[in-house]
């Protein structure tokens, strides 16, 4: 088996900062080619300059909370690349939630966010997948599906309930998923993530320096990883190498999980 990804197109979302950037520049380097899609078109542009033919890699914008704008995102791939491969699930969204509240809608909005839009995406992009090999008679793989969670589906904080259902629900999404498109040769995988640099915390740290310590005090390996590290295990999923696993949220948070729940986000 092999835990190469060269000639593969892949769709990451959330790509103009921190984690799925991170992923994306890896899948890059790796030989893939790279559609980043993300709400903030500035951002992209400023990352990846203008889009043009011949490229590795082109960018997307649009809010993919609409249903146009995914058929839109699979459209430009499959004009870009003439298919698609590998869907990364990276965009996600961090509020805090009044538990107390009736009136907060920051649950309905993590779930549009962190699930509903992954699950739009997938069916439509596995429906893609599906297409692409209908004339073939024997199918290895049809493609594969990265969702990015979080130690927050597990661990959570008093003001991050909605996101921590989001998450949770987001896992619970990628099982039945994998048992869904099993059948067509669609391997369908998640990586939760803890103790890892993301946008988010780098904005947390940034507010309140004294939290990276905290962090580093409830990481058994006494640091906090570079995206880089969360892209090396995405990067397995999605390759060959993980060809007889679906269904599974696998975890890169240095052993953080491990340790009794405490209140502290799980960034």
């Amino acid at each position: 088996m092999s835990f190469s990804i060269s000639g593969k197109t892949a769709i990451v979302t959330g790509g103009a900062y921190g984690i799925g950037n991170a992923i994306g520049r890896h899948f890059l380097d790796k030989g893939a080619n790279v559609i980043f899609a993300d709400l903030d078109e500035d951002r992209l542009r400023k990352e990846f300059g203008p889009n043009e033919d011949g490229n590795s890699h082109r960018y997307f914008a649009g809010d993919l909370r609409e249903r146009l704008t995914i058929a839109n995102l699979l459209s430009a791939t499959i004009d870009a690349f003439d298919r698609v491969d590998i869907l990364v699930n990276g965009a996600r969204q961090i509020v805090t939630t009044d538990a107390l509240d009736p009136e907060d809608v920051s649950v309905d909005t993590l779930l549009e966010q962190n699930l509903l839009t992954s699950l739009r995406l997938s069916q439509m992009v596995a429906r893609r997948m599906i297409k692409q090999t209908e004339d073939q008679e024997e199918v290895e793989a049809a493609g594969t599906i990265v969702n990015i969670s979080c130690l927050a589906a597990q661990r959570t904080h008093p003001d991050l309930m909605g996101y921590s259902i989001s998450t949770a629900a987001l896992d619970q999404m990628t099982r039945s998923l994998a048992l869904a498109l099993a059948p067509h040769r669609i391997r369908v995988n998640a990586v939760a993530f803890g103790s890892v640099m993301s946008a988010s915390l780098k904005a947390a740290i940034k507010d309140n320096p004294d939290y990276r310590d905290q962090i580093i005090a409830r990481t058994p390996l006494g640091r906090i990883a570079p995206p880089s590290e969360l892209a090396e295990a995405v990067q397995y999923l999605a390759s060959d190498c993980s060809s007889f696993m679906t269904g599974q949220i696998m975890t890169v948070d240095g052993g953080r999980g491990l340790l009794d729940p405490v209140i502290a986000p799980a960034h």
